[in-house]
């Protein structure tokens, strides 16, 4: 199911720049003012973040929207295995489907570059 997918995507992410910064659930809960079986539920693929919880989180942990989505920072075969999940999610869309979510994505890289020149 591509939905669930997307959102296991996001919150191994969540997960793994989470224990980077050796934190705890509680704590990063408790810094983006998010309830902890909420941080729970989104690192376990449960819950489908709105981008304003996802900016929360990220900010909490002190990296930017395009780091978050950044596969950069995996290992080889995470990148591997995130990278087929997103293509199998895409294979499953319809052209018209397809085209949505790109643009979904280009707002939102340009979202995160007007977020980021704010902060400068």
């Amino acid at each position: 199911m591509p939905e669930e997918a997307i959102k296991h995507i996001i919150g191994a992410r969540i997960r793994y720049l989470r224990k980077e910064k050796k934190l705890t659930q509680e704590e990063l809960a408790h810094l983006s003012s998010i309830h902890p079986t909420y941080i729970g539920q989104l690192e376990r693929g449960e819950k489908n973040p709105t981008i304003e919880t996802i900016d929360r989180i990220a900010r909490s942990l002190e990296i930017s929207l395009s780091e978050l989505f950044s596969f950069q920072s995996l290992n080889k075969e995470q990148q591997d295995i995130q990278m087929q999940k997103l293509i199998d999610y895409a294979q499953q869309l319809d052209d018209k489907e397809r085209r949505m979510v790109l643009k979904i994505i280009e707002v939102f890289i340009e979202w995160e570059k007007r977020m980021d020149a704010m902060e400068d």
